[in-house]
């Protein structure tokens, strides 16, 4: 009954606002179903799903994967978390579940709702104990047009790669954080693969929303948590932004830099807990997810805020790759300090995007290979001591790619495998050369002719 009241007082609310009609609306049928990790990937998985209010109890039904109708005859059922969302334009009931005790390497059968209301039977297969191969996809930001302009990318992604384990998303999911037409463009893009491979998330400063007491200030979407289920093994004031997730020999660990910027004191808080992970890491490989980059791809923009504070770390500890976005164009390289070393001892340093918001490139000393104006995602695969890194644009064209290869002593030999006949996109967005006098525009030119120079010399 509190729900109903709840909705009755605040809906007319709503509608005297002047928001938009609603094209995402919550029903008694589950949707914005996502499988994410909060625990254990070998013997856990976690679910998230919305209903409308009058759904106050849901529960999710699990199964081992069986090809005969029958699996339904032998199932688990597990009570839902849930808690209200009051957004922009409707009101909801999240609802989160954690399957546990699962066998590793294993494949199940799931399904989330509540009475005559329920989603389809969805698939997914834990992790193995072993350090077995796997892939990913990762994605920069999505953020704009994501209903019309990104939805090609992660399916098409998908289509290239549809055995993949799982995807990595570097923060900008969205473009306004409390708004719910932008979470439900991005829930709609991804559909029922949501649903069937699990995804790591990490938040953008588009992820957090301007605070109106505040001018400066910033405070994470109230979106996130009802959305994600996340591990909460990260500072406690920074409970399922910065997290770690152990996945077959790999360490990947998500941090949270713009709230490095809504608030200083994180940068510490992060810092210590950044540390003791890496320096209490089992695993073969570490990779970094974060929304910020320490290098920028993008004319006019830097982040030396986030450079000290991570930099000595991922060398001190051999990060072997750092997977980023923010900046809107594509950039691949390695360590400064270390020029020609080739990761001997830095990451590679990957920033990307897969939406359609694109800025002009900058042609820094870091950058091996870059692209302009070009949507992309990245497929990577992890088999022992080989990494092997791929980029596509989001019309399927191979457009970069190296191997890493790990040795006893724990760093890495780099592969370069670009593609050699595919040369670099360097097209200036039309809505800056809109802008660009013709003198900008030489000057832009100038800064690629040097840019292919210092890459002839190294190469």
């Amino acid at each position: 009954m509190k729900y109903a009241l709840l909705v009755i007082f605040l809906l007319p609310a709503l509608l005297l606002t002047g928001q938009p009609a609603d094209p995402y609306p919550p029903k008694h049928v589950p949707d914005r179903i996502i499988l994410t990790w909060s625990e254990d990937p070998t013997t856990t998985q976690s679910v998230t799903w919305r209903t409308d209010v009058s759904i106050k109890q849901s529960y999710a039904e699990i199964a081992l994967i069986n090809a005969s109708p029958d699996f339904r005859d032998d199932t688990d059922t597990i009570p839902a978390v849930t808690e209200m969302l009051v957004t922009n334009i409707n009101a909801a009931n999240f609802h989160s579940a954690t399957f546990t005790g699962l066998e590793p390497g294993t494949k199940y059968v799931y399904r989330v709702g509540h009475g005559e209301y329920w989603s389809e039977w969805f698939h997914f297969k834990t992790a193995s104990k072993k350090d077995d191969p796997f892939s990913f996809i990762y994605f920069g930001d999505a953020q704009n047009e994501i209903k019309s302009m990104w939805s090609r990318v992660i399916r098409e992604a998908y289509s290239t790669m549809p055995d993949i384990d799982f995807f990595v998303h570097a923060g900008d999911l969205i473009n306004v954080a409390n708004n719910d037409l932008d979470w439900g463009e991005w829930f709609y893009a991804g559909g029922w693969i949501y649903g069937m491979k699990p995804n790591i998330v990490i938040p953008g400063n588009h992820e957090y929303a301007h605070v109106t007491e505040n001018r400066n200030g910033r405070e994470l979407s109230k979106h996130w948590k009802p959305s994600f289920t996340l591990p909460r093994n990260g500072p406690e004031r920074l409970s399922e932004t910065v997290y770690y997730t152990d996945y077959q020999g790999v360490r990947f660990i998500g941090l949270d830099t713009p709230a490095m910027y809504a608030d200083s004191t994180t940068v510490p808080i992060q810092q210590a807990w950044l540390e003791e992970v890496l320096k209490n890491n089992p695993n073969r490989w570490t990779i970094v997810t974060q929304h910020h980059p320490v290098y920028s791809t993008a004319i006019g923009r830097d982040n030396p805020k986030i450079r000290e504070a991570f930099q000595p770390l991922f060398e001190k500890y051999h990060v072997d790759l750092v997977l980023q976005g923010h900046d809107h164009a594509y950039g691949r390289g390695h360590n400064l300090n270390y020029g020609e070393i080739h990761g001997e001892k830095g990451p590679i340093y990957v920033v990307s995007v897969s939406g359609p918001k694109m800025y002009r490139l900058s042609f820094e000393e870091w950058l091996e290979r870059g692209a302009s104006n070009t949507q992309l995602y990245q497929i990577i695969n992890i088999d022992g001591k080989r990494l092997n890194y791929e980029a596509y644009t989001a019309a399927g064209e191979l457009y970069d790619a190296f191997q890493l290869v790990k040795r006893k002593s724990g760093l890495n030999d780099f592969v370069d495998q670009r593609p050699m006949g595919f040369p670099e996109i360097t097209e200036i967005p039309s809505r800056y050369r809109k802008r660009m006098s013709d003198d900008d525009v030489k000057r832009y030119k100038k800064h690629f002719e040097e840019y292919k120079r210092r890459k002839a010399v190294r190469d």
